[in-house]
């Protein structure tokens, strides 16, 4: 609120522009001028969200969720929450959202919440001595002009971070 009169008061005394006043305040310029008029017309009290103490026009009555619990607890009990809702919705024309008739039955204890899966990709501990994890690649090439195709194999100690690596040339195919 304090910060609000004293953007307001410097956009009255021409230090700011509307567009600097919104952008202080994290708002554009005719959200600004909105609140600007609301604090003429009402004072602070004008500034005040009015959608605080109002009941969502999408809210769902208490006694439909009851009824949802209700049918989970003597028919559909042990069933997973996807099931659940399919039934609900198909043979019980119920028309929320997957997620909320799972938080209502998480809320109710009426199911447990999913173990936590591990990481996609975990990174792989270091092994504890040289040479015991090894990676190894070739690539057949006219290395050495004038000569046949050899192969390079290059051989790389993981456990040491690929600091060092055996270089050994074949020849021949």
């Amino acid at each position: 609120m304090q910060k609000f009169r004293d953007v307001l008061s410097r956009w009255n005394g021409g230090d700011l522009s509307m567009m600097e006043a919104g952008e202080l305040l994290g708002m554009s310029e005719r959200q600004f001028r909105r609140y600007r008029d609301r604090y003429e017309e009402a004072g602070e009290a004008g500034l005040l969200d009015r959608r605080l103490g109002k009941i969502s026009t999408r809210r769902v009555p208490a006694e439909a969720i009851e009824e949802m619990l209700e049918l989970y607890r003597h028919r559909y009990l042990g069933w997973n929450v996807k099931h659940f809702h399919e039934h609900l919705l198909r043979d019980h024309h119920f028309s929320w959202g997957y997620t909320f008739i799972k938080t209502q039955l998480h809320a109710a204890g009426l199911v447990g919440r999913a173990k936590r899966r591990g990481a996609h990709r975990r990174k792989r501990e270091r092994k504890p001595c040289e040479g015991m994890l090894l990676h190894q690649d070739g690539s057949r090439h006219r290395w050495l002009a004038g000569e046949p195709m050899l192969d390079l194999i290059v051989t790389c100690r993981l456990a040491l971070n690929c600091k060092k690596a055996a270089v050994s040339v074949i020849l021949g195919t």
